[in-house]
């Protein structure tokens, strides 16, 4: 694990070189949680719902917009609205994979305008290089009106059982998140991954920001291969934000739910910074 890691949220917030990741972490300090909601819902009433209760106890909000049934311009305005109401980022978890000529365009236009909305996005690298290198020119483009405001997650590992993103291919998320610091906030993965070869050296600043799936306290897995661990035992691992879906939105009481998640996820991140 990093030495930034066991730094605190408000310090890496003061240092990081990157204004999203500084954002972030200014986020999560204000409001004193790491969470990530996955709001896997299909209507944007659902969605809106979700966000407004959830709201005061999460960092970000992660969507699969695309699971919509009714997706429109309500949809983005109610989203934006509530992420300024109660201080949370929009991270839409598109999983962008293709050549670069076309996540542009699935990214920046199409018919749900990801980055008038979104704060984070997300790719797999298994396209190679160049879907890194397209995402991150759209961005940096002088006519992109959101400026500094958007960041990329790289997919390095998944939680899901039998996953192939291992070995070679997590060590070019590495590679690709080093050379693309300005837009790349860090990665989406089970533990910190500065131990991971790379042909890229890593910068004297270097912080990248960790965000772990698959977090849940009252299951370890379900039939469709997922497997799931808790908010200590993934910020013990190099987490720096916890992913929870089922575990808070389909929770008897998601304000609850997510309230527990929140505690439990901040006492780990606390136990951490402390050398525990």
């Amino acid at each position: 694990m990093s030495s930034q890691s066991r730094s605190s949220y408000g310090a890496r917030a003061t240092n990081h070189p990157n204004p999203l990741a500084r954002r972030l972490f200014e986020v999560a300090e204000a409001k004193q949680s790491n969470v990530t909601v996955s709001a896997d819902v299909t209507t944007t009433k659902e969605l809106l719902d979700l966000a407004d209760r959830l709201g005061p106890y999460i960092a970000v909000i992660k969507t699969h917009i695309d699971i919509l049934s009714d997706f429109g311009p309500a949809t983005i305005t109610g989203l934006k609205e509530l992420a300024q109401k109660h201080n949370f980022l929009i991270f839409e978890d598109r999983k962008f994979i293709d050549i670069g000529n076309t996540v542009q365009k699935q990214y920046h236009g199409g018919t749900l305008r990801i980055s008038e909305w979104a704060h984070i996005i997300n790719c797999s690298v298994l396209p190679g290089e160049g879907i890194v290198e397209a995402l991150t020119q759209t961005a940096k483009a002088e006519d992109f009106p959101y400026g500094s405001d958007r960041g990329l997650l790289i997919l390095a590992e998944m939680t899901s059982k039998g996953s192939l993103a291992t070995g070679n291919y997590t060590s070019a998320s590495v590679d690709y998140a080093r050379k693309y610091p300005g837009f790349v906030l860090g990665f989406v993965s089970t533990r910190s991954l500065t131990d991971v070869p790379s042909t890229v050296s890593a910068r004297e600043d270097e912080d990248f920001v960790v965000f772990t799936t698959g977090v849940n306290l009252s299951s370890k897995g379900d039939k469709l291969g997922q497997q799931y661990q808790t908010p200590q035992s993934a910020i013990g691992r190099g987490a720096d934000f916890i992913i929870a879906g089922r575990g808070i939105y389909a929770a008897p009481d998601p304000v609850g739910a997510a309230k527990q998640y929140q505690r439990e996820g901040w006492e780990a991140y606390l136990a951490r910074v402390a050398g525990q």
